[in-house]
Protein backbone atom coordinates (compact mmCIF):
# COMPACT_ATOMS: atom_id res chain seq x y z
CA UNK A 1 0.00 0.00 0.00
CA UNK A 2 1.02 3.43 -0.89
CA UNK A 3 0.98 6.52 1.36
CA UNK A 4 -1.43 9.22 0.61
CA UNK A 5 -1.98 12.88 1.64
CA UNK A 6 -5.62 13.93 1.33
CA UNK A 7 -7.34 17.02 1.96
CA UNK A 8 -9.85 16.71 5.05
CA UNK A 9 -12.45 19.18 5.13
CA UNK A 10 -14.90 20.02 7.82
CA UNK A 11 -18.32 21.54 6.68
CA UNK A 12 -21.05 23.38 9.05
CA UNK A 13 -23.95 21.04 7.25
CA UNK A 14 -23.14 21.58 3.55
CA UNK A 15 -20.70 18.68 3.04
CA UNK A 16 -23.27 17.29 0.74
CA UNK A 17 -23.65 19.57 -1.18
CA UNK A 18 -19.51 20.62 -1.32
CA UNK A 19 -18.79 16.77 -2.32
CA UNK A 20 -21.67 17.33 -5.47
CA UNK A 21 -19.93 20.56 -6.39
CA UNK A 22 -16.46 18.97 -6.25
CA UNK A 23 -18.11 16.01 -8.19
CA UNK A 24 -19.23 17.95 -11.26
CA UNK A 25 -15.54 19.57 -11.35
CA UNK A 26 -13.56 16.94 -11.11
CA UNK A 27 -15.72 13.82 -12.05
CA UNK A 28 -15.23 10.42 -10.22
CA UNK A 29 -17.83 8.99 -7.38
CA UNK A 30 -18.73 10.25 -3.75
CA UNK A 31 -19.63 8.22 -0.67
CA UNK A 32 -21.00 9.40 2.17
CA UNK A 33 -22.03 8.41 5.07
CA UNK A 34 -24.60 10.13 7.85
CA UNK A 35 -24.65 10.28 11.45
CA UNK A 36 -28.06 9.03 11.49
CA UNK A 37 -27.05 6.05 9.40
CA UNK A 38 -24.15 5.39 12.07
CA UNK A 39 -27.07 5.09 14.31
CA UNK A 40 -27.27 8.93 15.60
CA UNK A 41 -31.53 9.66 15.39
CA UNK A 42 -31.16 13.17 16.67
CA UNK A 43 -32.95 15.06 13.93
CA UNK A 44 -30.20 17.92 13.76
CA UNK A 45 -27.86 15.76 13.22
CA UNK A 46 -28.72 12.52 11.80
CA UNK A 47 -28.78 14.13 7.88
CA UNK A 48 -25.41 15.59 8.41
CA UNK A 49 -22.56 13.55 6.52
CA UNK A 50 -19.97 11.75 9.45
CA UNK A 51 -17.74 10.86 6.56
CA UNK A 52 -17.66 11.81 3.02
CA UNK A 53 -15.25 11.17 -0.08
CA UNK A 54 -14.91 11.51 -3.36
CA UNK A 55 -12.68 9.67 -5.62
CA UNK A 56 -11.58 11.20 -9.05
CA UNK A 57 -10.57 9.64 -12.32
CA UNK A 58 -7.41 11.60 -11.93
CA UNK A 59 -6.25 9.84 -8.78
CA UNK A 60 -7.65 12.69 -6.35
CA UNK A 61 -9.36 11.74 -2.60
CA UNK A 62 -11.55 14.86 -1.36
CA UNK A 63 -12.60 13.69 2.37
CA UNK A 64 -15.06 15.62 4.15
CA UNK A 65 -17.53 16.14 7.29
CA UNK A 66 -19.93 17.82 8.71
CA UNK A 67 -18.92 19.22 12.32
CA UNK A 68 -22.01 18.57 14.99
CA UNK A 69 -24.07 21.70 15.53
CA UNK A 70 -23.04 23.93 17.80
CA UNK A 71 -19.09 23.21 17.28
CA UNK A 72 -16.88 26.20 16.84
CA UNK A 73 -16.46 26.73 12.48
CA UNK A 74 -14.79 29.36 10.83
CA UNK A 75 -15.11 28.48 7.00
CA UNK A 76 -12.57 27.23 4.86
CA UNK A 77 -9.77 28.94 7.11
CA UNK A 78 -8.30 26.00 8.00
CA UNK A 79 -7.10 24.39 4.34
CA UNK A 80 -6.06 25.36 1.41
CA UNK A 81 -6.18 22.37 -1.20
CA UNK A 82 -2.96 22.28 -3.47
CA UNK A 83 -3.46 21.01 -7.56
CA UNK A 84 -0.35 20.75 -9.40
CA UNK A 85 0.77 18.89 -12.56
CA UNK A 86 1.24 19.54 -16.20
CA UNK A 87 -0.27 21.74 -19.06
CA UNK A 88 -2.37 18.35 -20.14
CA UNK A 89 -3.29 17.69 -17.22
CA UNK A 90 -6.60 19.99 -17.20
CA UNK A 91 -5.54 21.86 -14.20
CA UNK A 92 -6.83 25.47 -16.15
CA UNK A 93 -10.14 23.82 -16.48
CA UNK A 94 -10.37 23.02 -12.80
CA UNK A 95 -9.30 26.15 -11.96
CA UNK A 96 -12.19 27.86 -14.31
CA UNK A 97 -15.21 25.69 -12.51
CA UNK A 98 -13.88 25.96 -9.16
CA UNK A 99 -13.73 30.07 -9.35
CA UNK A 100 -18.08 29.59 -10.37
CA UNK A 101 -18.97 31.27 -7.80
CA UNK A 102 -15.79 32.22 -5.44
CA UNK A 103 -13.15 34.81 -5.61
CA UNK A 104 -9.83 34.32 -7.57
CA UNK A 105 -7.41 35.96 -5.44
CA UNK A 106 -4.67 35.60 -8.00
CA UNK A 107 -5.50 35.00 -11.69
CA UNK A 108 -3.99 31.85 -13.25
CA UNK A 109 -1.12 33.34 -15.34
CA UNK A 110 2.47 32.91 -15.85
CA UNK A 111 4.73 33.49 -12.87
CA UNK A 112 8.36 34.69 -12.57
CA UNK A 113 9.48 30.96 -11.69
CA UNK A 114 8.11 30.15 -14.87
CA UNK A 115 4.98 28.13 -14.30
CA UNK A 116 1.10 29.05 -14.57
CA UNK A 117 -0.28 29.62 -10.89
CA UNK A 118 -3.66 30.95 -9.79
CA UNK A 119 -5.28 31.44 -6.15
CA UNK A 120 -9.31 31.38 -5.34
CA UNK A 121 -11.49 30.84 -3.00
CA UNK A 122 -14.09 28.62 -4.00
CA UNK A 123 -17.86 29.29 -3.23
CA UNK A 124 -18.21 26.95 0.13
CA UNK A 125 -14.97 29.33 1.21
CA UNK A 126 -12.16 26.93 0.78
CA UNK A 127 -8.77 28.26 -0.52
CA UNK A 128 -7.18 26.54 -3.31
CA UNK A 129 -3.80 26.66 -5.07
CA UNK A 130 -3.44 25.90 -8.56
CA UNK A 131 0.08 25.10 -10.41
CA UNK A 132 0.51 23.95 -14.19
CA UNK A 133 4.25 23.07 -14.55
CA UNK A 134 5.75 24.03 -17.75
CA UNK A 135 7.79 21.37 -19.72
Amino acid sequence: MTSRLNPYINYDGDARQALEFYQSVFGGEFTAMTFGEMGNPDPATKDRVMHGQLETPAGYTLMCSDIMPGMPYTQGTTITVSLSGGPDDGLSGYFAKLSEGGTVTVALEKQVWGDEFGQLTDKFGVAWMVNIGQQ
